[in-house]
């Protein structure tokens, strides 16, 4: 059993030692990324969808991509993803699972992964367990999309949401969640990111 775990360890430590070069490329773009103005920021979802279509795949995107998602969510939401988190999101992207604790910022995390999937044009669906937290989340994170040119919705039970910012509700409490401006399913669905559960989606 202890040569098993031992095995695991070792081999957890391998995975992590694979994406440290790739987080220091990451790293490397903050200070350049620092100078944007928030009009050039703005116009990096259509950069990266024609760098993409003229064949530069993801992975190759991806530490332009990630570095320019911490920038906006640094300005958007006063939030910087930590190395870990940047990890989190590599390992994602890949198709693996990343195990994060309570409070270890998930949906943080989430945001690159999600960003650089959507450049493809074919939206990306972001699971989670229930309606309140499909609904949080978009309206957490949609600044941060938002910034860079990229859409972000929710499909809920009864309802769907895109997030505008030039949209208020007086509905919610959390003021985070007021720019959630009521659309129809099919909208949201069209949106770049769109956040759900599972039952949403699998209807």
């Amino acid at each position: 059993m202890l040569g098993f775990l031992g095995k695991l360890l070792d081999s957890n430590e391998r995975e992590i030692n694979k994406l440290k070069p790739l987080v220091e490329s990451i790293n490397s773009l903050e200070k350049k990324n620092s100078k944007l103005t928030d009009k050039q920021l703005k116009g990096k979802f259509a950069e990266f969808k024609l760098s993409h279509e003229r064949g530069k795949s993801l992975n190759e995107l991806l530490p332009e991509v990630f570095a320019l998602v911490r920038e906006s969510a640094k300005r958007t939401i006063k939030q910087r993803h930590f190395d870990v988190q940047l990890m989190a999101a590599i390992v994602l992207h890949q198709g693996k699972i990343a195990e994060q604790k309570t409070g270890e910022g998930k949906t943080l995390s989430a945001t690159p992964t999600l960003f650089l999937n959507a450049i493809a044009g074919k939206g990306v669906h972001l699971v989670t367990v229930n309606d309140y937290l499909a609904q949080r989340d978009c309206g957490w994170m949609g600044p941060v999309f938002h910034a860079l040119g990229a859409t972000c919705a929710t499909i809920v039970h009864d309802s769907a949401y895109l997030y505008d910012p030039n949209y208020k509700s007086e509905v919610h409490d959390d003021k985070r969640l007021c720019h959630l401006k009521p659309v129809s399913r099919k909208e949201a669905y069209s949106a770049d990111i769109t956040y759900g559960t599972n039952n949403e989606f699998g209807f």
